[in-house]
């Protein structure tokens, strides 16, 4: 009869870990409005882009930290580790934006008529892309 209440204990307890972080919301590499941007508008994405994988490093870096800190605190106390972000969200993003910034890259390269440093992804941003893989 001890069962089935621990049973029921432990399914809610692996629901409640699915939701642990966030869902990621990545961007597409092409995008509909694109096609009517110019070089002006290509040259900000890619700076504002820039700026969000900086964010995201540092979002990834404290969702380590509380990685850590769950896991040594579920040795003790078993449940925290359901509080644990297993989903790398900030990592996908990362990534999606990094993707994203190679193909605005290209864009400016046409529509600029040259390339310029900041229309390549920076070395910063792609370092935090290749090291979320």
């Amino acid at each position: 009869m001890r069962i089935a209440p621990r049973a029921a204990l432990f399914g809610a307890l692996a629901l409640l870990a699915a939701c642990a972080g966030r869902a990621p919301q990545t961007a597409a590499v092409v995008q509909d409005r694109d096609r009517y941007t110019d070089c002006a508008a290509v040259m900000a994405e890619i700076r504002a882009n820039n700026d969000q994988i900086a964010q995201l490093g540092r979002e990834d870096g404290g969702k380590v930290a509380q990685n850590v800190a769950a896991g040594v605190a579920g040795v003790f106390i078993p449940v925290l580790w359901f509080a644990m972000d297993f989903q790398d969200a900030s990592g996908k993003e990362g990534r999606a934006l990094s993707q994203r910034n190679g193909y605005l890259a290209q864009l400016a390269a046409n529509r600029c008529g040259h390339t310029t440093a900041d229309a390549a992804p920076t070395g910063a941003s792609m370092q935090v892309a290749t090291a979320r893989r």
